[in-house]
């Protein structure tokens, strides 16, 4: 078994260099380094929490679909990240009044989870308060 410390970053593809920094900045990342990005360099952005991603790009190809998720035909790939929030009804106000919208919401046994795409669509959910979504589906498959 590799003896792994934690994730160390996630890497996206982007198609708008400004536009995916500021989405970014609004969920609480800050930006770290990204002066080489133009010669093919990663933009670094870091969470409070810990969490890195290097925005990658720019993409140059199906700008606008994410083809692993706005397809009937269904790819192998990451499909989304998922992030656990301390606060899910102040990050919904904090999505609207930052005008990102919330496609979809769903509550998994008393937990909450809304949905939102990035600027290229990729998927991000954000998981309310209570147990992890391992606990939840292992308990929901326990009862079923």
């Amino acid at each position: 078994m590799l003896d792994s410390a934690s994730i160390e970053h996630i890497g996206i593809r982007i198609s708008d260099r400004d536009v995916s920094v500021t989405f970014c900045e609004t969920l609480g990342f800050c930006f770290v380094a990204g002066a080489a990005y133009d010669q093919g360099h990663p933009i670094v952005m870091r969470h409070p929490s810990g969490l890195v991603v290097n925005l990658l790009g720019p993409a140059n190809v199906m700008q606008g679909e994410n083809i692993l998720m706005d397809r009937p035909d269904k790819y192998p790939g990451i499909t989304h990240v998922a992030l656990k929030m301390k606060d899910i009804a102040g990050t919904e106000k904090a999505l609207s009044k930052a005008g990102i919208l919330i496609p979809d919401r769903r509550h998994f046994m008393g937990v909450s989870t809304i949905f939102i795409r990035d600027p290229d669509r990729n998927l991000l959910e954000l998981v309310g308060e209570g147990p992890d979504v391992a606990t939840l589906i292992t308990t929901f498959e326990a009862q079923a």
